[in-house]
């Protein structure tokens, strides 16, 4: 059945259709036009601006004819075909609207999905989003700047597997084939597919140009491998394997890099990684964390960023656990492998072998109990090696608990008891314990008031907060120090029972801890837009117990803490942390850090870190633009304390309608008297591949804020691009 608008004589029309189906649902056909006539054999022929709607397909053409029987359409002149996922024009269109098989002759054609388009010679309709396409050229750029093309000799596109084959491909950029394919697959979203990935482009001071080529190999939903020849011109081919799996209740992934016969070093280097996790059910997990390098260098001379080459203990650890609900247990084995840096040698963390923890939390009646209790064998080669029990049960009774004041006393007993092994060559017993009772009461309040600033409406609160905390004195010179390190004073560590990350050591105190914080919030929306906080604490006696002496005799008054952070304009955002010693009246430390973000492609931080007698630094990145289409990218981090550069990135970008070229040098220190350098040039056609070094992860890492600024637009086929 066809609903038609129009006759023999000529008629003004609303052709927006908007109350018309658009589903795929079998419904009947809605044509308009200036002219439509019915003829025999149910063939309808429309003449003038017509519009033929079906099963969610759409038909602009200057005159149609349509065969209600069949569903078969011929269209002619000016023609324009829209289906959700194509949208197409050209001189003359054959199509059955039920089974989208068809043909269109010299189509420009569209996939808004890609945010693509490009010409054929031909385009045949095989089916529901199915396609293919002879002498087809391809691009996302504009139509008054085509700079790259994808020529093909033939395209095929499917929409229902989401992917698509060229044959006979080439890249031209700016007129200039640059990449030529005999067959090339891809991917039409994000799902995953087989092939090859854009090859990889790069120099380095210590390994020379070197070129990768990644191969990706989708082997199941939930199993993948990416495979990477790496070609260093200076050491060599490296082969460098990953493997992800993924299942209901376990996953993980592996690595296997290996460079035979390093031409600089004359010896076979490798990396063998592996990390799993699974969930046994009912509680019950495990999980593995094992790592190994051939040689201590191994990062420094074949990584390109900081955070890999800054690596100094690779963990082996397998955990077993279960949780009870209110309690929980764990098992764990572990030990590291130690990268020496010879300008500056560090001692190898003990080995666990095992650790067995145990931690519950219940209520009892009002009062919460707690308990934290371990079992830990240390083994060092040249260390003093033993066992440690800790038990530490405790119980807390919140007085009161409401949003605006709590009150929460707490006691507890801290149980540490060692067996030291047959190299421990000290004085006192080879089995020492150590008993001590914590006390510990917490309180505060929260005042607010309503506050016009600036003609908006804010919340300001008010936070006083008191701690006090008593635990006695014990000497502990003559107990072993496995994995315990002295805690940095902070906001976070000021309002907790310990001095010192581990057991070995309990500190001492009787002390009174104050701070006082406030806190403006937007009344429109409860965001927090600034915060300032200041603290300090109060020893009624000197602390004794310390793995760091203390500079001066007098430390009965601790530290002042201050801290202010927030957004202090749309575009300016603050976070600043200042430690004063009253007691030698100077700083002991200060972390600076501006962040002014007008707008995306805009960004400045500045950095200033300090800490008394061993650090000194400045930090300023940058993404900026310059003129037009350029933009400086850039960090600058120098140690002022050493006199010397820590890291620096230098880089522009040239950003055009559809395609960016970008290159960045970046060189950092590696070790204490070694550094590396890295050159990276990218050029990237936008929806299609990059091609070159990838610097986006060095600048991420380096410049915080920084945004890639050609990222294409979603696609919803509910509401187009966007």
């Amino acid at each position: 059945m066809v609903y038609a608008q129009g006759e023999t004589l000529q008629l003004k029309l609303d052709r927006t259709f908007m109350n018309l189906p658009k589903s795929s649902e079998d419904t009947p056909a809605y044509v308009a036009a200036k002219q439509v006539e019915g003829q025999t054999k149910g063939k309808i022929v429309a003449r003038g601006e017509v519009e033929l709607r079906k099963r969610g397909q759409t038909v602009f053409a200057d005159n149609v004819v349509y065969d209600q029987t069949s569903s078969d359409l011929i269209a002619q002149g000016n023609v324009r075909l829209e289906m959700q996922d194509i949208k197409m024009q050209g001189p003359h269109v054959k199509l059955n609207l039920d089974t989208n098989i068809g043909d269109i002759t010299t189509p420009a054609f569209q996939f808004p999905a890609m945010n693509g388009r490009g010409r054929a010679e031909n385009l045949h309709m095989a089916g529901k989003q199915q396609y293919s396409a002879k002498n087809v050229e391809f691009t996302t750029c504009s139509i008054e700047d085509e700079d790259w093309l994808v020529k093909a000799g033939s395209l095929d596109i499917d929409n229902v597997r989401q992917e698509g084959l060229a044959r006979n491909a080439r890249v031209e950029f700016m007129g200039v084939p640059i990449l030529y394919v005999p067959k090339m697959s891809f991917a039409l979203s994000e799902q995953r597919k087989s092939g090859f990935l854009s090859p990889v482009y790069g120099n380095t001071r210590k390994s020379g140009n070197e070129i990768s080529m990644p191969y990706y190999w989708n082997i199941a939903p939930n199993r993948d491998a990416t495979i990477t020849p790496r070609v260093m011109t200076k050491r060599g081919l490296q082969i460098n394997n990953e493997f992800r799996y993924m299942g209901s209740a376990y996953g993980g992934e592996a690595h296997l890099d290996i460079l035979p016969n390093d031409a600089m070093t004359d010896t076979t280097r490798y990396r063998t990684a592996l990390k799993h996790f699974q969930n046994f059910g009912n509680g019950l997990v495990a999980s593995a964390n094992l790592n190994h390098v051939s040689d201590n260098n191994y990062f420094r001379d074949l990584t390109n960023t900081v955070s890999t080459t800054s690596m100094v203990n690779l963990v082996r650890e397998g955990m077993l656990g279960y949780s009870g609900g209110w309690w929980n247990t764990a098992v764990r084995m572990q030990s590291y492998q130690t990268l020496q840096d010879p300008g500056a040698p560090i001692i190898k963390p003990y080995q666990r072998l095992p650790q067995v923890t145990l931690g519950a939390r219940r209520q009892l009646g009002n009062a919460d109990f707690g308990m934290i209790g371990e079992f830990t064998s240390f083994s060092h080669s040249s260390l003093v090696s033993g066992q440690r029990l800790v038990m530490y049960p405790s119980i807390s009774y919140p007085l009161s608990n409401s949003p605006s004041y709590f009150l929460t006393p707490k006691v507890g007993v801290h149980f540490t008891q060692y067996s030291l092994g047959s190299n421990y060559s000290g004085e006192g017993s080879t089995s020492p314990t150590r008993i001590l009772p914590i006390v510990s009461l917490d309180s505060g309040l929260v005042l607010e008031r309503d506050w016009k600033l600036g003609g908006k409406d804010y919340l300001q609160t008010l936070e006083p907060r008191v701690y006090f905390l008593h635990v006695p004195y014990k000497n502990q010179d003559m107990l072993p120090n496995f994995d315990t390190a002295q805690a940095d004073f902070n906001f976070a560590q000021m309002f907790t029972e310990s001095r010192f990350f581990g057991h070995d050591r309990v500190g001492d105190a009787t002390s009174m801890t104050y701070a006082l914080t406030s806190r403006l919030l937007s009344a429109k929306d409860g965001a927090e837009r600034l915060r300032i906080a200041l603290g300090q604490r109060f020893s009624f006696r000197t602390p004794q117990v310390n793995l760091i002496a203390p500079e001066t005799a007098t430390t009965n008054t601790s530290d002042i803490l201050f801290a202010v952070m927030g957004q202090v304009t749309p575009a300016l955002s603050l976070n600043g942390a200042y430690q004063y010693n009253p007691n030698e009246w100077r700083d002991e430390r200060i972390n600076l850090g501006l962040r002014y973000r007008p707008e995306a492609g805009k960004v400045l931080n500045l950095g200033y870190r300090f800490t008394r007698n061993s650090l000194r630094q400045m930090d300023i990145s940058t993404q900026w633009p310059l003129w037009k289409k350029w933009y400086a990218m850039g960090r600058w981090n120098y140690s002022l304390q050493d006199s010397r550069l820590l890291e620096m990135i230098a880089g522009l970008e040239y950003n055009e309608d559809c395609w960016a070229v970008r290159v960045v040098a970046q060189r950092f220190v590696t070790a204490t008297n070694d550094y590396a350098t890295g050159i990276f040039a990218q050029l990237e056609l936008n929806g299609l591949a990059r091609l070159g070094s990838d610097p986006l992860n060095v600048l991420r890492q380096g410049i915080i804020g920084f945004q890639k600024l050609n990222e294409p637009p979603k696609y919803n086929p509910e509401q187009g691009l966007r």
